[in-house]
């Protein structure tokens, strides 16, 4: 299958060459078709399967045929985002797929000055990309009109309901045409997404890539249980793995971030943080250096780096488990995006082992345990490591926030119950050497 046989114009056909985007991934294959057939659609589909240009070719393709420039504040085209990155990544993919057509696209968001936005549609686009926050106070201050929109798409719709968006895209949806085309893509479908669709697509096509649950198949998935005061030295020794080239490492949240990639940067790797609470200077500065290579690791939060698109991602790490298990998926979806293949690591403390549970059951296996040699804790590390999980059992009632209780424990089993099957063993009194695991040669596509 090629993009030519699914229909693609040929100005299209000729910008996906340069990009040498040449095999359409599967959500592409079912997608663009339906698309240009002019059918609605409900996308099931993680980051990293193709999706932009599933939607984004279809898009161009329409738009372009007898084009009509649109009227002034208005948009032909709407797109909506959960983040600003993601909305900037969607319009830079779709100047670049429609970089031989005549079209005029902008982007909307928060988090910097609304005058340049205001005269970017002061004569009218014919795709904009845009926050929802953002979009609809120019709706309200009369700097946007909606009402010549005749398609409209909803990216990564559950992080919007995470984010707590859901409520200004029903707003925005409310000012839409009755007559248009609709798309909503989602990696999961809760129940307040599934009413969502129910009341924005008409007998949409239905397309499920990688269903929910199911983990990337090219993914090597390695755990280290490690106490919480010597996360970052196990991280650093992992770094001194030059086939770790390029690495995003989670934190659960912002400050861990930031402490993250501040320890990585005394140790001499170039490491940046990405999270909410930067200026959008400031986190576009951090992408842009991560996907020149000027950076090695990037240090991100769960929603900062949903919609990161940049492609041969070596390792992901999981400095700390997430609270969703779902958020583990999205995670080491990164590393073995569109064919290619990579390596997922995720340290475990003795507070996460509820979370750990979540995560085996939801991709329904045990993650392969790989022993690490660092020294035992001082007793001020163990302290350290105490302090947290008396705080966190006092906040919470002595649980993590998800479903699975708090586990006991702390010094040298790490909380780890006696016969657990991920327990560590020591040949004769000894620790095992590092495991690095077979580090793979990856292929990047469109």
């Amino acid at each position: 299958m090629t993009f030519q046989t699914l229909g693609v114009a040929e100005p299209i056909l000729r910008a996906l060459a340069a990009e040498n985007y040449t095999t359409p991934t599967p959500i592409q294959t079912r997608a663009i078709p339906a698309l240009l057939s002019g059918h609605d659609l409900l996308g099931i589909a993680q980051t990293g399967t193709g999706k932009t240009a599933a939607f984004g070719i279809p898009l161009l393709q329409k738009l372009s045929i007898g084009h009509v420039p649109p009227g002034p504040k208005q948009a032909k085209a709407l797109i909506l985002a959960p983040t600003r990155e993601l909305a900037v990544q969607i319009e830079e993919s779709l100047r670049t797929y429609g970089r031989y057509l005549n079209l005029k696209m902008t982007v909307i968001l928060g988090g910097v000055n609304q005058n340049t936005q205001i005269r970017n549609m002061s004569r009218g686009v014919d795709i904009l990309v845009a926050t929802p926050g953002r979009l609809l106070d120019l709706v309200q201050q009369k700097q946007v009109q909606l009402n010549a929109v005749n398609t409209f798409i909803v990216d990564e719709a559950d992080r919007m309901l995470d984010m707590g968006f859901i409520r200004d895209v029903r707003k925005l949806v409310a000012m839409l045409p009755r007559e248009r085309q609709s798309m909503l893509f989602s990696a999961t479908m809760p129940d307040d997404i599934v009413k969502l669709t129910h009341d924005m697509l008409r007998s949409p096509e239905r397309i499920e890539v990688t269903p929910q649950g199911k983990t990337a198949d090219r993914v090597e998935q390695k755990l280290y249980f490690v106490p919480a005061p010597q996360k970052r030295q196990l991280l650093s020794e992992l770094l001194k793995d030059v086939s770790m080239n390029r690495v995003i490492v989670f934190t659960r949240t912002k400050h861990g971030a930031n402490k993250v990639a501040e320890h990585l940067s005394r140790t001499g790797v170039v490491a940046e943080a990405i999270h909410g609470n930067k200026s959008q200077n400031a986190r576009q500065r951090a992408l842009d250096m991560f996907k020149t290579g000027k950076a090695r690791v990037l240090v991100a939060t769960d929603i900062a780096a949903r919609g990161i698109d940049v492609d041969n991602i070596s390792h992901v790490v999981n400095f700390e488990l997430p609270n969703e298990p779902e958020s583990y998926v999205h995670r080491i979806g990164r590393t073995a995006r569109a064919g290619g293949e990579g390596i997922a690591i995720s340290f475990c403390d003795s507070s996460e082992r509820a979370y750990l549970k979540d995560i085996e059951r939801i991709i329904r296996m045990k993650i392969e345990l790989v022993a690490h040699n660092l020294p035992e804790l001082t007793e001020e590390q163990r302290k350290q490591q105490e302090e947290p999980r008396r705080a966190h059992g006092h906040r919470h009632g002595g649980k993590p926030q998800n479903k699975g209780g708090h586990k006991p424990g702390g010094g040298r089993g790490e909380g780890l119950p006696h016969g657990d099957p991920h327990a560590p063993a020591k040949r004769n009194g000894s620790r095992p050497h590092w495991h690095r695991g077979n580090d793979k040669k990856r292929t990047s596509a469109a």
